[in-house]
């Protein structure tokens, strides 16, 4: 079975880029070596992935993936860090 990866990278700048794709070892790749000069991390290289998770569909990972680009900044680093108990409180907050 295919599998499809949600990923978040650490951009140069300290801004967060979120992802997704069935090849996560080239997409990282791809973004270091800035093949996609329209990307928003073109001109924010080097990269650091800092978050991935796998998904079975594809549908599942897009719908992740559209969620996680509408999360605050604090939100998502308490998904890369692992404190997944403060996400509700974060959601209800809404904290930037």
């Amino acid at each position: 079975m295919k599998q499809y990866y949600v990923y978040i990278l650490l951009c140069n700048d300290k801004s967060y880029y979120t992802g997704v794709t069935s090849d996560l070892e080239k997409r990282i790749w791809e973004h270091q070596e800035g093949l996609i000069k329209s990307c928003y991390t073109h001109g924010r290289r080097p990269l650091k992935l800092v978050f991935q998770t796998e998904f079975n569909h594809v549908k599942d990972a897009l719908s992740a993936e559209k969620q996680i680009k509408g999360w605050s900044r604090k939100k998502k680093e308490a998904l890369i860090q692992g404190r997944f108990h403060d996400l509700p409180e974060l959601s209800r907050n809404k904290q930037p």
